[in-house]
């Protein structure tokens, strides 16, 4: 029977690692060898990657990709990406090199309003509350002055602070909604420290304010935490090029093509069950650039999604249209990165992946992770309206099927060579290596 353990994160990695092996496995030697292969030869290295977060036991790989030949408003990229899932890679790649012959992408940021709220609970006259927060706002600024004067020195700093009444949707509840520029950061801690201190000046001067009754002086403040919805911490990226030059080979004529792939960017638009997976697919252009240059995928994932909501129902993030003989193609997001800070001066590889892409401050990366997004969703909904989404994503999983039973190179490419005219599954691939092996035997 397993029994809690006590002071585990006093533990060493190595009494950590012991623990866990005997604990929850039977072959704990296996267990801590496993562990050990994935740890950093370089003892310094290893010690800055423990360092990353709490309790750490081994390092866990993603592999990193390079997705070329992506023209962003006239320069050249190699887009760097973090990913484990198949075609991902090749899926940009292509669309990529498919672009590059008809102009690039065009990326533009429209703005980048960060977002921090105090949440706090008030039951009293509202005209009173409004009244102190008119008076006490030019505090509240000039007392983050020590959090925020080198935000100020780079062009960044506290933008506004609004009184908000939610009482409608909760009794009692009102907010500082406040804004923010954070520059090249993406901001969480200043714009945590700047939120806690106007709360602590918020509350602390409320006391003083002749007009509150002692009740109404009784401000409670639930808490204070920035919002990873930024609606206004907008990138734009588009495409186009006439309908002529969508020449999709003999499969399909360009006419065909774009009128298909509009309508099934409006089937993403109307059908909820469609766009999940359709947005999806835009994810994982961007999910693997923000990983790859040491950003917050979970946060922006998190705003994304949000925003896909933000007309009452969940709906495509890329829009679609042909108009006088032009197709139109293009994304609107929300994207809160930071190319300073965090894991981007700290993890090798983050600071490898930024280098390669020019070393971009925060608005050049907000473009190319909303081109690597939309260059994701043009490969897939065009394989979608043509060859289908399987025919090129089974070919790359081959490899995985094919690693799982162990093939050699030889085997890997034997297969590779089988399957380029066959529909790849599971079983066909299990079928066909065991009937190769039982007659080599």
């Amino acid at each position: 029977m397993i029994t809690p353990i006590a002071g585990f994160s006093k533990l060493s990695k190595k009494e950590k690692i012991e623990w866990l092996a005997n604990t929850y496995f039977q072959t704990n030697e296996t267990v801590i060898d496993t562990l050990k292969k994935y740890w950093n030869s370089d003892e310094t290295l290893q010690k800055l990657h423990d360092e990353f977060i709490e309790n750490t036991i081994s390092n866990f790989y993603l592999p990193l990709g390079i997705a070329p030949n992506f023209l962003i408003n006239d320069k050249l990229h190699a887009i760097p990406m973090a990913i484990e899932e198949s075609s991902v890679v090749a899926a940009a790649s292509k669309a990529a090199k498919f672009w590059l012959d008809r102009g690039g992408f065009t990326a533009t940021v429209l703005s980048t309003e960060k977002v921090g709220q105090v949440h706090f609970m008030y039951f009293g006259s509202t005209e009173k509350l409004h009244t102190y927060f008119s008076s006490i706002k030019s505090e509240l600024i000039e007392a983050t002055k020590h959090i925020t004067q080198n935000m100020e020195k780079r062009g960044g700093g506290i933008t506004d602070i609004k009184l908000r009444d939610k009482t409608s949707e909760l009794d009692g509840y009102f907010q500082l909604h406040c804004t923010f520029e954070t520059v090249d950061s993406m901001g969480a801690n200043f714009i945590n420290s700047c939120l806690e201190q106007f709360a602590k000046t918020f509350k602390d001067n409320a006391e003083s304010f002749e007009a509150f009754t002692t009740e109404e002086k009784d401000i409670q403040i639930v808490m204070s935490i920035l919002s990873n919805y930024v609606p206004n911490c907008l990138v734009k990226a588009e495409v186009s090029c006439p309908v002529s030059s969508l020449t999709e080979g003999e499969t399909m004529d360009a006419n065909e093509f774009a009128t298909k792939f509009v309508r099934a960017i409006q089937i993403a638009k109307t059908e909820p069950y469609r766009a999940v997976t359709h947005n999806k697919g835009i994810m994982n252009g961007i999910d693997a650039v923000v990983l790859a240059t040491g950003n917050d995928f979970r946060a922006v994932e998190a705003g994304i999604h949000a925003y896909a909501a933000k007309d009452g129902r969940y709906s495509s993030l890329t829009h679609a249209e042909v108009k006088d003989g032009f197709f139109k193609f293009w994304i609107e997001i929300p994207l809160s990165l930071g190319t300073v800070g965090g894991l981007t001066s700290l993890h090798p590889l983050v600071k490898l992946a930024l280098e390669m892409l020019g070393k971009p401050n925060a608005k050049e990366l907000m473009q190319i992770v909303a081109v690597a997004g939309l260059a994701q969703n043009f490969a897939a909904v065009r394989s979608l309206v043509t060859t289908g989404i399987q025919k090129g994503h089974m070919k790359m999983h081959l490899v995985n099927i094919l690693n799982q039973l162990e093939a050699t190179d030889a085997e890997k490419k034997h297969f590779i060579n089988f399957f380029k005219d066959k529909t790849v599954t599971h079983s066909a691939v299990v079928n066909a290596f065991n009937a190769y092996k039982v007659a080599q035997a």
